[in-house]
């Protein structure tokens, strides 16, 4: 069994165009706890074409009246910064790893030996990316965020056929920033029983209660976009967690899936201590050798040092073979040689 949740820290755009930012990010991701940080390997000119037309323009949301072209050569983490983030992922002890949009950033990224590959959730019915990125029999991590799971299924079967062996399907909801009435966490079971796989939460909101409630519900991995305390400029600062609120979701997490504990019935010891107040048989009378039991010298109270509840009516006017004194707790040896 898995000893924690697997937490991942998303930079996305939050670097702003700025290297050591990025490096910082990265630094504040380790420092709160996180297992790994996840990059974007894409250009603009790899996502969509520049052009002023209707349809490449953003008409609502974070984003609203940005072009796609113009929104992603903003956003994108330039492919020189590439080695020295793996790399100084390295010699801070954390993974590194990246979502890469087309095959060019799956060949480039192969090179750098990246050792997980995400797929978004705009990009998970790219059969033919799933199929190049499954190739390379890494583990993935495929984010369905506005899936059917008739879609889900078409590319959980390519990316199994084509060698995916590792494969982690993200729940996802693909608002920016997601509320807590966008979720349906019943989607977890739902995803972990069709296609018997590890499901965690790609998680755009705001509120740690989603996260949690998503270890309850059997997550085993957590995504959230991260930026640094007080950072205020960022592509996807509103739905980012900052800087010791990384920290505060490590911690609820960690105690969410503590709080699942094992695969079996189980009690902890420590609850053994208060049985003493469950109910038992006392005698309200003295009572002698050879006396029947009865309502009226015996009776099922707290506290717990006699027999238990369940020896009443099988003792109930038989014959005592000792003396009890009055508000005494009957014991074991009474069942013996009961007339």
């Amino acid at each position: 069994m898995k000893n924690k949740v697997f937490f991942i820290a998303e930079i996305s755009a939050n670097h702003c165009g700025d290297f050591n930012l990025a490096k910082k990010l990265i630094k504040c991701a380790y420092d709160n706890g996180a297992d790994a940080v996840k990059l974007q390997t894409y250009t603009a000119d790899t996502m969509t074409i520049k052009s002023d037309k209707k349809y490449f323009k953003i008409k609502e949301g974070l984003w609203k009246g940005y072009t796609l072209w113009d929104l992603y050569d903003k956003a994108h983490t330039p492919l020189k910064w590439h080695k020295k983030l793996f790399n100084y992922g390295k010699y801070l002890g954390i993974k590194i790893f990246s979502t890469p949009f087309d095959d060019t950033a799956v060949d480039f990224l192969e090179k750098l030996n990246c050792p997980i590959y995400k797929i978004a959730s705009f990009e998970m019915t790219d059969l033919n990316l799933v199929k190049k990125i499954s190739q390379t029999k890494k583990p993935i991590i495929i984010s369905t965020g506005m899936a059917s799971l008739e879609e889900i299924e078409t590319t959980v079967k390519i990316a199994r056929r084509n060698g995916a062996k590792d494969l982690t399907l993200l729940y996802c909801v693909s608002n920016y920033p997601s509320s807590v009435k966008d979720f349906n966490l019943k989607n977890i079971k739902i995803l972990k029983d069709k296609f018997k796989c590890k499901v965690g939460i790609s998680d755009h909101s705001t509120d740690n209660r989603v996260a949690i409630a998503g270890i309850a519900s059997g997550a085993e991995v957590i995504e959230k976009h991260i930026a640094l305390d007080n950072q205020k400029k960022g592509f996807d600062i509103d739905f980012s967690l900052k800087g010791k609120e990384i920290k505060k979701l490590r911690d609820d997490i960690d105690v969410a899936f503590k709080l699942l504990g094992k695969d079996f019935f189980f009690r902890n010891k420590s609850e053994n201590k208060s049985k003493i107040f469950r109910r038992s048989i006392f005698a309200t009378k003295n009572i002698k050798k050879g006396e029947k039991f009865s309502k009226e010298n015996i009776r099922v109270i707290r506290p717990g040092y006699g027999l238990a509840p369940k020896y009443y009516n099988q003792i109930l006017n038989k014959k005592s073979s000792v003396r009890i004194s009055k508000d005494e707790p009957l014991k074991s040896i009474v069942l013996k040689n009961i007339k």
